[in-house]
C-alpha cells in the first residue's frame, strides 16, 4: 500500500467525542501502517460555536489516548497554518478565481426571502433547489446588496449530472443530479464554508485518503465537485458507520458521558479506550479482540470496517478496562493512577510513589481508578468526613445485642500493642477469631465500620496499614464514643 496522508480536522466545539476519537485512531493507524503522514488540523471557522479553550483540550485527549500527529498547530509542518482561522486569505483567493471562471456566483437572500421559497417547494411535493439566478449578479450587484443590508454570499454553480464517490467502506455512493444544487461556499461574513475549506486544506496539506464518520457520506458529492473544479485530485475515502447506544439510538449524554475526558477522569485506562474504540464499526478478523495501540496498526484493514452501526456497550468497554488493569504492570497502573489524581480531586495524596503502589496492591481487582476512590478514600480523608452507615451500624455492631460493639471495645487495646504491619494485623485478628470461635466478619467488620464508616474497604490488614496507627485508634475511639 503506498504511503497514505491521512488528517484529522476537530472543529473546537468541547472535549473530543468518542465519535471523533475514534476517527482521529483510524486515520493516525492508516498513515502509521503505511509509513505516511497525519495531519491535525482545526477547523475554526464556526465562529458562532467556537471554544478557544477546546483546542487544548483536543489536543490532551488524543495525547493521552496515544494518538500522535505528523503535522499540527502545535508542531508545525510544511503545510500551515493548521488552523483555518489563519488561512482566510487562501480561501477567498480560491473564491475569486472561481467566480472569474464562472463556476460560482454571488446571492444575496435573506433568510425570509430562502425560507418562503422551501415553503413553496414543500407546498409543492418538490425538492427545494436554488433557482439559479440568469444571468448571475456581477460584482457592483454584490456590492450594492452588501450597501443596503443584504447578506452576500457565493454559492458554487452546481454542473448537471450524478455524481458518483468510490468509498472503501460503502462502495460506490451515487447522488442523483435532481438531488444536487448550487450549495453556499462563502458565508456573507466572507468566512468559507465548511465544504469550501475543507476541500482546499485537503489538496494543499496533500491529504490523499479521508477517513471521516459516515454522517458526511452525504456531503462527499459537493467536495468532488470542488475538486473538480479547482483541479484538485480526488482522494480515496473510507466512511466509517455511526456509533449508536446500546438501544440503537443516537449516541448522547441522555444515558452518560459520551467525550474522551470523561472515560478518562472516571478512571479508564487510555489502552482500553483504544482497544473499545477500534472495534466500533472494525472487524480485525479471527475472533481478535485484544490488541495493543502496535497490534491494531499491523492488523489494521480499510476493507474490513462494516458498514452496520456500531453499539456503544459501556458494560462491553468496562469489561476490556478490568482485563486491561489486570494485564498492566504496577508501573504502568502507578503512571496511570497519578493521571487519574491529577485530574480529580480526592484525599490521596499524589506524590508519593510507595503509598501509591501501596494502595494499588490493597486494591487488586479493581475495574476503574474510580473504584479504588471508593473503597479506599476514606482512609485519607478528615476524619469529619465519616459518616457511619446505619445498617453497617445494625449489622455489625448493635446485632446479638451489641456484640460488635463489644469485639471493637476488645480490639481497641490489642491493637494499641500490635505491630503494625500488614502480617502483624492479620495474624492478630486471626488469633482473636480463633480465641472468640467466630468467623472473621466478627471481627474484621466491626473495625471496618469504625475506620471506614462503612462495612467496605480493603483487606483488614491493609486497610489499617493504609490508615495508619495513630489514625485507626482515633476512629475506634470516634466510633466507641459514638455509640453513647
Amino acid at each position: 500500500m503506498n504511503a497514505l496522508t491521512t488528517r484529522f480536522p476537530p472543529s473546537p466545539t468541547g472535549y473530543l467525542h468518542v465519535g471523533g476519537a475514534r476517527t482521529a485512531l483510524f486515520g493516525f493507524v492508516m498513515a502509521r501502517k503505511t509509513g505516511g503522514q497525519f495531519v491535525l488540523r482545526i477547523e475554526d471557522t464556526d465562529r458562532a460555536r467556537h471554544d478557544e479553550s477546546a483546542v487544548d483540550k483536543i489536543i490532551e485527549d488524543l495525547h493521552w489516548l496515544g494518538i500522535r500527529w505528523d503535522q499540527g498547530p502545535d508542531i508545525g509542518g510544511q503545510n500551515g497554518p493548521y488552523r483555518q482561522s489563519e488561512r482566510l486569505d487562501v480561501y477567498r483567493g480560491y473564491v475569486e478565481k472561481l467566480l472569474a471562471e464562472g463556476k460560482a456566483y454571488y446571492a444575496f437572500d435573506t433568510s425570509e426571502e430562502l425560507d418562503a421559497m422551501r415553503t413553496a417547494a414543500q407546498e409543492a411535493k418538490q425538492n427545494f433547489t436554488y433557482p439559479r439566478p440568469d444571468p448571475p449578479p456581477s460584482a457592483e450587484d454584490a456590492e450594492k446588496a452588501r450597501a443596503e443590508g443584504r447578506p452576500v454570499v457565493v454559492r458554487f454553480l452546481c454542473p448537471d449530472g450524478d455524481v458518483t464517490i468510490c468509498d472503501d467502506a460503502f462502495g460506490e455512493v451515487t447522488m442523483p443530479d435532481d438531488q444536487t444544487d448550487d450549495f453556499i461556499i462563502q458565508k456573507a461574513d466572507e468566512y468559507p464554508t465548511y465544504h469550501l475549506a475543507n476541500v482546499i486544506d485537503d489538496a494543499l496539506m496533500g491529504v490523499n485518503y479521508i477517513m471521516r464518520g459516515q454522517e458526511f457520506l452525504g456531503q462527499s458529492w459537493r467536495h468532488k465537485l470542488l475538486r473538480q473544479a479547482m483541479g484538485f485530485d480526488e482522494p480515496g475515502y473510507c466512511h466509517l458507520p455511526l456509533i449508536m447506544d446500546v438501544q440503537g439510538r443516537k449516541l448522547s449524554k441522555r444515558d452518560g458521558d459520551v467525550e474522551v475526558f470523561a472515560f478518562r477522569k472516571a478512571g479508564y485506562l487510555p489502552e482500553a479506550m483504544v482497544n473499545y474504540l477500534a472495534l466500533l464499526g472494525w472487524n480485525p478478523g479471527n475472533d481478535i479482540e485484544r490488541f495493543s495501540l502496535d497490534e491494531l496498526i499491523e492488523l489494521f484493514a480499510p476493507e474490513r470496517v462494516g458498514r452496520t452501526n456500531a453499539r456503544f456497550d459501556r458494560d462491553k468497554l468496562l469489561a476490556f478496562n478490568t482485563d486491561a488493569i489486570a494485564a498492566a504492570g504496577e508501573d504502568r497502573l502507578l503512571d496511570a493512577f497519578k493521571d487519574y489524581l491529577s485530574i480529580n480531586e480526592t484525599p490521596i495524596p499524589s506524590d508519593d510513589d510507595d503509598l501509591l503502589r501501596l494502595i494499588l496492591r490493597a486494591n487488586k481487582g479493581f475495574r476503574t481508578f474510580a473504584d479504588i476512590i471508593a473503597k479506599s478514600g476514606i482512609l485519607f480523608d478528615d476524619e469529619s468526613a465519616i459518616e457511619y452507615d446505619p445498617k453497617a451500624v445494625k449489622k455489625w455492631l448493635n446485632k446479638a445485642e451489641g456484640a460488635g460493639w463489644a469485639m471493637l471495645a476488645d480490639l481497641r487495646g490489642r491493637l494499641a500493642a500490635c505491630e503494625w504491619t500488614v502480617e502483624a494485623i492479620e495474624q492478630l485478628i486471626a488469633d482473636i477469631c480463633q480465641e472468640s470461635r467466630v468467623g472473621m466478619g466478627k471481627v474484621a467488620q466491626p473495625i471496618r465500620v469504625a475506620v471506614a464508616g462503612r462495612a467496605v474497604s480493603p483487606s483488614i490488614g491493609d486497610t489499617l496499614t493504609l490508615l495508619g496507627k495513630e489514625k485507626t485508634l482515633l476512629r475506634i475511639d470516634n466510633c466507641l464514643a459514638s455509640k453513647a
